[in-house]
């Protein structure tokens, strides 16, 4: 049995679902603060913080769990940088109890939602899973102490572990079971998919004075259930004594603000208010990663690459769920 620690969020959800579709028995331990009950449709459900170790051992001692796949972050770099605390104590000393419970239990197989966040600003484009991680916010820093503390688990307790680090998911399950949807949400498809839907009065562009091809950064889309399948990817890897390795997860395409906004016009032939704002701090021009390491060694390979299949997707979703 798998055991999916945030399953009930966005990407664990599909990941649950791909699991369900692949004949695995899966369990989704989450304590739904930010995830949804309804998205928990296959597997088994256990409500749980990972702060409370008396929880973690409950669910560890109800069900034979061979492998643990970790999802259950909190990942605003906003809300990290004003509230760092709540960054800590989730994100790291929650994932400590998890790697604790797991050596109590001897279950030794561990994969790792981990982020292109831990790079900072990157030295080269597309970034390699050797660049220096260097974070600029609490966020990256909190999954970068995870990286390091895998390691030395990796090290002293023959723990396996694989890190994932995901450029910008997006998209939904292209037959509309579960999609994105995050309170409050702040990612640029479906913010920009709300307006075109009336929900929201405008979209905003922070910056159109970057050195880009049209002056607004630059990002790497990666849709979600090719995220999904790296995660399978992933566990067969682990489950078959792979060695213990991080793995950048994006489509190796960047497309800019100026570009997912055309796009989602051109899918929902909606037209909408755009605003034109000061940079964000700390935005980096362009976020490319190069996947070519996953495709090689877990023999993963992106499937929904085009930018209007990710978003025609994610547009779908949206309108199902607004009925």
């Amino acid at each position: 049995m798998i055991l999916i620690v945030g399953g009930a969020g966005y990407i664990g959800s599909h990941v649950n679902k791909l699991l369900a579709q692949r004949g695995y028995r899966t369990v989704v331990f989450d304590n739904l603060s930010r995830g949804h009950r309804q998205f928990v449709r296959w597997g088994e459900f256990f409500e749980g913080d990972l702060l409370d170790l008396a929880q973690v051992r409950s669910c560890f001692q109800r069900y034979p769990i061979e492998a643990v796949m970790h999802f259950s972050a909190l990942s605003l770099v906003e809300e990290s940088v004003a509230h760092p605390e709540r960054y800590y104590q989730n994100n790291v000393v929650g994932t400590l109890h998890l790697l604790q419970v797991m050596r109590e239990v001897s279950v030794r197989s561990f994969i790792f939602s981990s982020t292109c966040a831990t790079y900072g600003v990157p030295e080269t484009i597309p970034i390699p899973e050797d660049h220096p991680q260097n974070p600029v916010n609490p966020y990256g820093q909190t999954k970068l102490i995870i990286e390091k503390a895998l390691k030395d688990y990796a090290n002293a307790y023959g723990m396996r572990h694989v890190n994932l680090r995901y450029f910008n998911a997006a998209g939904a399950d292209p037959e509309g079971d579960i999609g994105e949807l995050h309170q409050p949400e702040t990612h640029l498809i479906p913010l920009t998919l709300f307006a075109a839907m009336g929900l929201k009065e405008e979209v905003k562009i922070f910056g159109t004075d970057y050195p880009t091809k049209d002056g607004t950064c630059v990002r790497d889309y990666i849709h979600v259930m090719d995220l999904a399948e790296a995660h399978l990817q992933a566990l067969d890897y682990l489950l078959n004594e792979g060695s213990s390795d991080s793995f950048n997860l994006g489509n190796g395409n960047g497309y800019s603000v100026r570009e997912v906004i055309e796009t989602v016009k051109k899918v929902s032939q909606k037209r909408f208010r755009i605003i034109e704002a000061e940079r964000r701090a700390g935005d980096p021009p362009v976020l490319i990663g190069s996947s070519e390491k996953a495709m090689k060694v877990l023999k993963w390979k992106p499937r929904y690459d085009a930018l209007e299949t990710i978003i025609e997707t994610a547009w779908n979703w949206h309108q199902k769920l607004s009925r």
